[in-house]
Parts: structure tokens; C-alpha cells; sequence
């Protein structure tokens, strides 16, 4: 077997594919369509949507659940009770938490805090979640950027530690101040700090 082969791997809804260098631990769940790439390991009781792609050297545990056609880029650990859902992006070595207060000596498994990024949401290259955020529906986090509280809805945020800077369309361009996308035309409307698209 060449070291760039893909295998099909049967599944309960279908086949999944992943490089002969991958792991998918007995337990974890799959989705038909998606591909598992060089030197990542799904850990059991993981699941997996459908139509996803896990790149290089990934880890996700046993308590993480992503969605449908989630997109998780090279070196990204996704650790228990991380919930991803649908179309969301994790750019490569993005990075998440789930504990507030470690040390190496304190058991500290039953403080892990859920982590939530919500449909469509795109995590920038390097960025760091900290655990027990919230990122809302297509919502941005630029690349860098080190999140400690939740993000709305649409809100374009980074730096260290993120903040707000503006308002992104669903399409992924940065809306103008009349809350309409240049590039795709839709509309959007704010009411108490929180954006919806008319």
C-alpha cells in the first residue's frame, strides 16, 4: 500500500475514507463522506457528521460531536465536550480548551466546560477558544485571536483577547455600515446588539 493511499472504511450510514496513517478508535462515529487525513486519530465515542474533512494530524476525543460538512484544517485538537456544528470551519492549529484552571498534578476531568460553535462559524488559523464560549451562527474569529467570552452571531471579532470589530455576511465578506454584504447583496438588521439577516 502506497503511504498516500485513502481506504473506504464501511460504516453505519454509509463509507468514510481516511488515510492508511489514521486511527478511528472502535466506538467512534462516522459519517458517510468524510475523509480523515495523514496522522489524525478519532478517539471512541467521538462523532463525526457526514461530508466532512478532518485534516493532518487531528485529535478529536470521545466527548467532541461535529456536525455535517465541518471542515477542520491541519493540526487541531478537538477535546471533550467540544460541540461543533454544521459547515463550520477550524482553521489550522486553532486550538481549544476545556479546562479553566489546569495543572499537570489535579484531576480536573469533571470541570471540563462545554464549548459551543454554532452553524457556519469560522475559526482563524491560530486562534484560541477558550473553554465555555459560545461562537454564534457565522460568526468570524480572526486568525491569532485568543476568544474568552462569547461571540454573537455574525460579529467579526479578534485579537488578544478578542473584540468585536464588525459585522460579517454569511458569505464570509465584511459587511458595510448599511449592514449590507458588497459582494452577495443580503441584507441584515440589528436589534439589541444582535444581528439577523432580512
Amino acid at each position: 500500500m502506497e503511504s498516500n493511499e485513502i481506504l473506504t472504511i464501511p460504516c453505519s450510514d454509509g463509507d468514510y475514507r481516511k488515510h492508511e496513517s489514521a486511527y478511528v478508535d472502535e466506538g467512534a462515529l462516522v459519517g458517510i463522506g468524510t475523509k480523515i487525513w495523514h496522522f489524525s486519530h478519532i478517539m471512541g465515542g467521538a462523532r463525526i457528521g457526514k461530508n466532512c474533512s478532518i485534516g493532518q494530524n487531528v485529535n478529536v476525543g470521545s466527548k467532541a460531536v461535529l456536525g455535517d460538512s465541518v471542515k477542520v484544517q491541519n493540526n487541531v485538537s478537538i477535546y471533550d465536550d467540544v460541540v461543533i456544528e454544521d459547515d463550520v470551519f477550524c482553521g489550522p492549529s486553532c486550538v481549544f480548551t476545556n479546562v479553566i484552571h489546569p495543572r499537570a498534578f489535579v484531576e480536573r476531568k469533571n470541570e471540563y466546560l462545554r464549548t459551543l460553535v454554532k452553524k457556519g462559524a469560522a475559526i482563524g488559523a491560530n486562534a484560541t477558544i477558550v473553554c465555555g464560549t459560545t461562537l454564534g451562527e457565522y460568526c468570524f474569529v480572526g486568525a491569532g485571536s485568543v476568544v474568552t467570552r462569547d461571540v454573537p452571531a455574525y460579529a467579526m471579532v479578534y485579537g488578544n483577547p478578542a473584540r468585536m470589530k464588525g459585522w460579517m455576511c454569511r458569505c464570509g465578506v465584511k459587511l458595510g455600515d448599511d449592514l449590507a454584504c458588497p459582494e452577495c447583496g443580503k441584507r441584515y438588521g440589528k436589534s439589541n446588539e444582535t444581528l439577523k439577516q432580512l
